[in-house]
This record gives C-alpha cells, sequence and structure tokens, in this order.
C-alpha cells in the first residue's frame, strides 16, 4: 500500500512539471503537444535510471521513516502538487515533499527538534534555482541571438531551432527525471527499494503523469508568462535544462518549474518583451510559498489524525 502514494506523487509531478520542458515549445506551435508527451516521457525514464541516484542518497537521509510515515509524506505532496496542477500553476515537487517532511518531524519532535541544518541546502536552492536560471538565460540569449543571427538561409534558420528545440526538450526531460526522482521515491529507499529500483518505479510514475495529465499547466508556461518565439523558446528551455541538470550532479533535488519560469522571464526581457500576465507571476511567487507550507500542514494533519498503524 506504501507504493500507491509514490504513484500518486509521481504522477502529479508529471503532470505538472512536464510543461517546464516543452512548454514554451507546445505554447509557440513549434512542437505538437502528443508529440512532446511521448518523447519527454521516454527521456525522463532515461534520466531517473542513469542520473537519479546521488539525489536518491541525499533525499533517504534527511527522511529516515517508518514505511507508513513515508508513504504519508508522499500522500501529502501529492496532494499539494495536484491542487496546484488542477489550478493551472507551475510548482516545486521538491517544496512538497521537503515541506511533508518538516511537518511529520514537527509533530514527532516539535521545531525544537528538528535538525534545521540538514534542510538548509534544500531551502538555498530554492532562492537561487529561478535567479540561476534567470541569469543563465540572459547569458545564453545573447549569445545565441549573436549565433543565430550569423545563419542567412531563412530556411536554415527554422532547421536548426526546430532541431535545437527537440534536443533541448529531451535534454529537460532527461534533467528533470535525473533531478525530481529522488522528490518520488527517495523516503522509500531502504525500507521499500534499493536505489536503482527507486530510479526505475520513480521514473515510470512521474511519465505516467506525464502522459495523461500534463496539458493545463503546459499552457500556462507556454503562454500566460511572456510571449516567446521560437528561438526564445529554445534558449529558456536549454537555460532551465542546464540548471536542472547542474543540480542533479550534485544530488541536490530542485524545483524544474522554478527553473522554467526564471528562464522564460529571463528570456523574455532579454528580448524587450514585458509581462504578458503580471497577474500570473503573482500567482505562481505565491504558490512557492504556498506550497511547502500547505504540504507540511497536511501531513502534520495525517499523522495526527492517523497517528501510527
Amino acid at each position: 500500500m506504501n507504493l500507491l502514494p509514490s504513484i500518486f506523487l509521481g504522477w502529479s509531478l508529471g503532470a505538472n512539471d512536464a510543461a517546464n520542458c516543452f512548454g514554451p515549445f507546445v505554447g509557440s506551435g513549434l512542437i505538437s503537444y502528443k508529440r512532446a508527451i511521448v518523447v519527454a516521457s521516454i527521456f525522463v525514464v532515461i534520466g531517473a535510471a542513469v542520473g537519479g541516484q546521488h539525489g536518491l542518497a541525499n533525499i533517504s537521509a534527511v527522511s529516515k521513516f517508518s514505511s507508513f510515515d513515508a508513504s504519508l509524506a508522499l500522500l501529502s505532496a501529492a496532494l499539494t502538487v495536484t491542487v496546484m496542477t488542477w489550478m493551472k500553476l507551475p510548482v516545486s515537487t521538491s517544496q512538497a515533499v521537503i515541506g511533508a517532511i518538516i511537518g511529520l518531524n514537527v509533530k514527532a519532535q516539535g521545531f525544537q527538534g528538528l535538525d534545521w541544518s540538514a534542510f538548509l541546502k534544500f531551502f538555498i536552492v530554492w532562492v537561487f534555482t529561478p535567479v540561476g536560471a534567470f541569469a543563465i538565460s540572459l547569458f545564453m540569449y545573447k549569445i545565441g541571438a549573436h549565433l543565430f543571427r550569423k545563419i542567412r538561409n531563412i530556411q536554415l534558420q527554422d532547421t536548426s531551432v526546430k532541431i535545437g528545440s527537440w534536443i533541448a526538450a529531451a535534454y529537460g526531460a532527461y534533467a528533470l527525471g535525473a533531478n525530481n526522482v529522488a522528490n518520488v521515491t527517495g523516503v522509500l529507499v531502504g525500507s521499500t527499494f534499493t536505489i536503482m529500483e527507486a530510479a526505475l518505479f520513480g521514473g515510470l510514475s512521474i511519465a505516467f503523469g506525464i502522459l495523461t495529465f500534463s496539458k493545463r499547466v503546459m499552457l500556462t508556461v507556454g503562454k500566460n508568462l511572456i510571449e516567446l518565439d521560437h528561438f526564445s523558446s529554445l534558449v529558456a528551455v536549454f537555460s532551465h535544462s542546464i540548471t536542472v541538470w547542474v543540480y542533479s550532479l550534485v544530488g541536490i533535488p530542485v524545483s524544474s518549474s522554478q527553473a522554467i519560469v526564471g528562464a522564460v522571464v529571463g528570456t523574455g526581457l532579454s528580448r524587450g518583451e514585458h509581462l504578458s500576465n503580471p497577474k500570473m507571476i503573482y500567482r505562481v511567487l505565491m504558490a512557492w510559498v504556498e506550497t511547502p507550507v500547505a504540504s507540511g500542514l497536511i501531513s502534520f494533519s495525517l499523522k495526527t489524525i492517523l497517528g501510527e498503524v
């Protein structure tokens, strides 16, 4: 039974975060939604299996729970992310999982009993992820635009952008699987899975969410923040993918949603665009604050009601 919350969380993560790899391309009409979800599903599983081990080890180190408590943490995070997905908001599954873990720890030990130093690196990257992606996108746009202008043939420009978009999106899906699989099955390492089993199971769960319920958030990222042309979409996704992949190398699960929002805004501002919907930006930022708080409250409440089973 403790696998069901993990499947639920993987599904909700895939539904929410596939937009971060393909949203700008789907929103700009360069790639069809149906093709996007198939490719994203394949590469997210590859990324989880090949590059997810460091993150799985780190999450398991701060979540030494029983199988029952691990299930409560996963369920709490999944409920939070699913509600945010229904509201069309790109949110952080990493924040939801860490919030749920903190909620359970507070229930068991109180705030004074928490080892905040263990969570500090996660809190720090929540700030640096969107800021880093924003900065990378500014740099990548200037370099990419300079090189792109050197291609004089319009047809060759279009072909280059299309090929580059598929490469960037597949790279993003790979990075998503490598980085975020820890959120899905990290708390089950040791009690239920080996690290490799956790990587494969989590990757397949994320792919399931991509294939079944990813369209709502994909359109938010693709259209409702800043309108991007095809080349700018390529820069934004590539900048997001670099950001997420770098963190996967050091084993820190981060928010690919925060990365893509930072990258989209940075790219749009680089080419002189204005925010197409400032209220949506505000909603996204508030959701990033609300996500760990809501997940923590849910896990605390479930633990209080259900106790130990």
